[in-house]
Parts: C-alpha cells; structure tokens; sequence
C-alpha cells in the first residue's frame, strides 16, 4: 500500500486519468478497473490524498480524498489563441527567450491570473508534456499559491497557522500553428475568467461529484 499526495491528470484518453505524485513529481498510471474508490468522480486537476494499491501491474485506488478541487483543462490547436498569450509569445522571441510570463487583469485593473508561454520542443512538445505530468504544472500552480498567500494571508482559512490557498482552473492551450503552448492560472475557480476561456474555447466544467 502506498500513501501519498496526488494531482489528477487526464489519461490516455478522455474517460481515464493518471495520477501525479506530489514527492516526486512521477507520472502514475492506474488501472482500468478493480478500484474500491469513486475515481470515475475524480476531475483533471484535483489535488487528492490517495491509498494505493500495487499488487497489479498498474495500481488501484483503495481511498480517496480530495484535499483541493482544483481543475485543469486541456485544448489542443486554437483558434484563434487570446490576444494577450500571443503577444507574451511575441515578447519572447523579440527577446530570443523559449518562454515568457505575465499577469493577467480584468477590466477594472485587478489581478486575476499568472499567463505562462512555451516554445514548443521535443518529439512531443510542451503541450503533451504538461498533459502527461512528464513536464510538471506544480511549480507553475506553486508559485502563483505561494504569491497569492504572501499577498492576502486575510483571505485564507489559516486556523492552524498555515495558509490554504483557493482552488485555482488551469488552462493548458497550443496555438493552432504548433508554435507555443500557453498556460493560463486563473486566481478564481468559476470566476468571470475562468468562465470566459471555458466559453472561448469549449471547454465545459464538469460535474464534480466529490467537490
């Protein structure tokens, strides 16, 4: 049996996932079936204490609990890609850099959101990459929750003393040329811009039996 912390990620193919481990940043892949936990419920994206089993070759779930629902989403060539990821990108190679970061803001000013740019490379990319976990989104999703609890420690469920920070969307986006992908950390889950990339590109949020 193995305990552990894990991100839930999309599988081979739309109706399956893959694990994450949080230590060591290891794709896992589960099995399709013989599981005593509801992973049919688990979502792209949760971050979840999980007990498995590796007497398989692949290993089942026996427990399960979501400790963030955090969701991930995935689209691959858009069109068009949002203006201000194309522009990240333009900066970028003006500069002659494989990747580029900005804050996002809504109409009024106010932060919601960390864009993220990168050239794509390998025999796979950068999209597939992130997809799979065997390019880790966690220091990305890390780095936005480690800024947003410095920033506003008010805002935080802190009864122990330590910040928990909100459940993010992440959306994972390549241009429909295969240049760059982009990935969008949105501050506020089923907030107005999460929303909008959701609508954008057809990217409905699912049903969240455990949430």
């Amino acid at each position: 049996m193995d305990e552990g912390t894990f991100r839930v990620l999309p599988g081979p193919d739309d109706e399956s996932i893959r694990l994450l481990d949080r230590e060591t940043y290891e794709p896992v892949g589960i099995a399709d079936s013989g599981h005593e936990a509801p992973v049919e419920d688990l979502r792209p994206g949760y971050l979840v204490a999980a007990d498995l089993d590796w007497s398989t070759a692949d290993p089942t779930i026996d427990a399960v609990t979501v400790e963030r629902p955090t969701l991930y989403a995935f689209a691959d060539r858009v069109d068009p890609m949002f203006e201000l990821a194309e522009e990240t990108w333009e900066e970028a190679l003006a500069s002659g850099d494989g990747m580029n970061a900005r804050t996002t803001r809504n109409t009024d000013g106010a932060v919601n959101g960390v864009l993220y740019v990168f050239a794509e490379s390998g025999d796979r990319g950068r999209f597939e990459e992130f997809r799979d976990g065997s390019r880790p989104l966690e220091p990305l999703v890390d780095r936005v929750n480690e800024r947003e609890t410095d920033a506003d420690d008010s805002e935080r469920d802190a009864e122990d003393g330590s910040a928990k920070p909100d459940p993010r969307e992440v959306f994972v986006l390549r241009a429909t040329g295969g240049e760059f992908t982009a990935v969008t950390i949105t501050l506020r889950k089923g907030g107005q811009f999460a929303d909008t990339i959701r609508d954008t590109y057809d990217l409905p949020r699912p049903d969240e039996p455990l949430a």
